[in-house]
C-alpha cells in the first residue's frame, strides 16, 4: 500500500506521512491514560523506541498509517491508519488517536472521513471496519459522525494487556460515503 498523494486534507486537517522528528509527540501521545487504556495493544509504557519502530513501519503492503496535523500551523493532533486484514484483503481495518489537547475539536472525524474516501476509492476492498471499546463513547460518536454503521458489540473482542474487553464493530461499505 502507498501513502495518499498528495496527501489528504480540508480546509482544518492535513493526514501526511509520519517524521523521524515526530517520535517524542507519538510517545508522550500514547502515553496518554485514555489512549492507552483505549488501545489495549500498545505497548506499556510507550517508550521512544516503539515510537521510532512505528514510524519505520507507518507504510507497508499491507498498511498506511498518517499523522493527523492541523492544517495551518502543522502541529500533531493524532494518528489514523488503515490496514488491510490478514485473513481477506478485501476487508480493511481503520483506526484513530488523538493527542489529548485535540479532543473534542472534530479533527478525528475529518480525518476518518479524509482517509476512508480515500481507501474506499483507491483500495480493492468491499468492507472498511472500525472497532470501538464499548465504554469509549467518544470513540463510538466519531465513528457515527464519520457515516459508519454501528452493527453489533463483539464480546471479549479487544485483547490486551488488561485482559480481554467488549468493543463495538463499525462499518462503511462502498457508495455509502
Amino acid at each position: 500500500m502507498t501513502a495518499p498523494d498528495p496527501p489528504l486534507a480540508d480546509d482544518a486537517v492535513l493526514l501526511r506521512q509520519w517524521l523521524p522528528d515526530d517520535a517524542e509527540e507519538i510517545a508522550r501521545c500514547c502515553n496518554d491514560d485514555l489512549t492507552s487504556h483505549f488501545i489495549p495493544f500498545l505497548p506499556s509504557p510507550y517508550t521512544l523506541t516503539d515510537a521510532e519502530m512505528f514510524i519505520e513501519r507507518t507504510v507497508s503492503e499491507a498498511e498506511v498509517n498518517l499523522a493527523i496535523t492541523d492544517r495551518a500551523t502543522g502541529t500533531v493532533l493524532g494518528a489514523v491508519g488503515v490496514s488491510l486484514k490478514a485473513f481477506d484483503e478485501e476487508i480493511a481495518e481503520i483506526g484513530y488517536w488523538l493527542a489529548p489537547e485535540a479532543r473534542g475539536r472534530g479533527a478525528a472525524t475529518r480525518a476518518l472521513v479524509l482517509l476512508s474516501g480515500w481507501a474506499l476509492r483507491e483500495l480493492p476492498i468491499a468492507r472498511l471496519q472500525l472497532t470501538a471499546d464499548v465504554a469509549n463513547l467518544p470513540s463510538q460518536a466519531v465513528a457515527e459522525r464519520a457515516g459508519f454503521v454501528r452493527e453489533a458489540v463483539m464480546r471479549n473482542g479487544f485483547g490486551g494487556r488488561d485482559g480481554h474487553r467488549d468493543c463495538v464493530v463499525f462499518s462503511l461499505l462502498p457508495g455509502e460515503l
